[in-house]
């Protein structure tokens, strides 16, 4: 970087800072310094180097978002600064897509602002997706064959449980599974040399629609027609389907599909069952939230009582080894506009989407909850690795 360069830096990371652009959050701000420092200018970092260096935390590439996530707002918030407040700026800070570092970028006088970057909940997939593609496959494979069985009577004393109440009598049932799109990035050569999950990009559409807006990258991101779906979510499949399955009262009733194929009117015309991260929702996000207790804290790892202030963080860590961590699952209930039933089976991460679909399946534990509709309930999930061991309840009813 020039001398003329890195003063033009510094002077936007003063900039910045003293404009308060960051608010009151601490992970924005620890993610700021540790990009604007300049003994790391030119350093190449990866998404493993930030998550240990400024969130204390080993990455499990297989489902920890929280250091994209943490991108994509101070991303979010840069580009909201440059738009309003440090639009006549001669100088503004980015975010390079797929990248964790800051660049500083010379705006012409007569021009207007630049849009704003892609969200930027990006990350380094490598060969996860086509693992966790196998593993989708495999699982699918699994489920499947488990639906085929009898039902037993812990099976049919869960599926008459006020949770399920309803589930496939007047309507079809479509289980939904909650999934994530990655594209691919050529660094301009002949064949995608990685790929990139962004946050706000999230189908073939999405990414002709940003390329629209920034032709200078028509030619390196290309799309892979690729989604994933995290383990835990279809391994909990195996738990759900069956139950399903067993309160629909028949089996070609229940239709599985992915959260990125689900649409508004299949939301209004039959049963809904999620199964997956929170932060997979995608089209149930605001349907769930607006009906929860809970608000979305800085990342998906993390939920905020509205009522009680309390905040309750996700440290599911590494999907192997033996380290103890705590995860949160989430199971709520509710009736539709159109009159049907929504089911929520989820979690932050693997372990708290698996405990939480053996919560639905088992009658004594939901006989625990109370009868009333809309139904909502939040477990602390403990667990090493990705094995979820046990479950309380922290919160439960509405």
């Amino acid at each position: 970087m020039s001398d003329d360069l890195a003063g033009a830096l510094a002077e936007e990371v003063a900039r910045i800072r003293a404009a308060g652009v960051l608010g009151r959050s601490q992970g924005l701000a620890r993610l700021f310094d540790y990009m604007a420092d300049p003994a790391r200018q030119g350093r190449t970092l990866r998404e493993a180097d930030v998550a240990q260096d400024v969130f204390g935390r080993v990455l499990d590439l297989s489902g920890d978002a929280s250091v994209r996530v943490y991108v994509h707002r101070l991303r979010k918030k840069l580009a909201e600064f440059y738009a309003g407040e440090g639009a006549a700026a001669p100088h503004r800070l980015e975010i390079p897509i797929g990248e964790y570092r800051l660049d500083v970028v010379e705006v012409a006088p007569a021009a207007a602002p630049p849009a704003p970057a892609p969200a930027g909940r990006s990350r380094w997939l490598g060969p996860f997706a086509a693992v966790a593609a196998l593993v989708l496959a495999l699982n699918l494979g699994a489920w499947w064959m488990v639906v085929q069985r009898a039902p037993s009577h812990e099976l049919a004393a869960a599926a008459a449980s006020p949770l399920w109440a309803g589930v496939g009598r007047e309507r079809p049932v479509i289980v939904v599974v909650g999934d994530y799109y990655i594209f691919g990035d050529t660094e301009n050569g002949d064949a995608p040399r990685r790929m990139i999950r962004a946050f706000e990009i999230n189908s073939p559409a999405d990414l002709d629609a940003w390329l629209m807006d920034n032709p200078q990258f028509q030619g390196r991101y290309v799309d892979l027609d690729t989604y994933y779906t995290p383990v835990g979510a279809t391994l909990a499949l195996r738990q759900i389907v069956p139950l399903v399955r067993e309160a629909a009262g028949r089996g070609d009733r229940v239709r599985v599909i992915t959260a990125s194929q689900l649409t508004p009117d299949l939301m209004k015309s039959a049963d809904i069952v999620y199964v997956g991260y929170l932060s997979a929702l995608r089209l149930l996000q605001e349907p769930v939230f607006d009906r929860s207790r809970f608000a979305v804290g800085d990342t998906f790892d993390e939920l905020i009582d509205r009522r009680t202030g309390e905040t309750y963080v996700s440290g599911a860590g590494p999907a192997s080894g033996d380290r103890p961590n705590r995860d949160y699952g989430y199971l709520a209930a509710f009736t539709g506009a159109a009159g049907n039933r929504f089911v929520i089976v989820a979690g932050a991460r693997d372990i708290g989407v698996m405990q939480t679909a053996e919560i639905a399946a088992d009658a004594k534990a939901l006989s625990a909850l109370p009868a009333s509709s809309p139904l909502e309930a939040l477990y602390a999930v403990d667990g090493v690795g990705r094995t979820n061991i046990a479950a309380k309840p922290v919160v439960a009813g509405r």
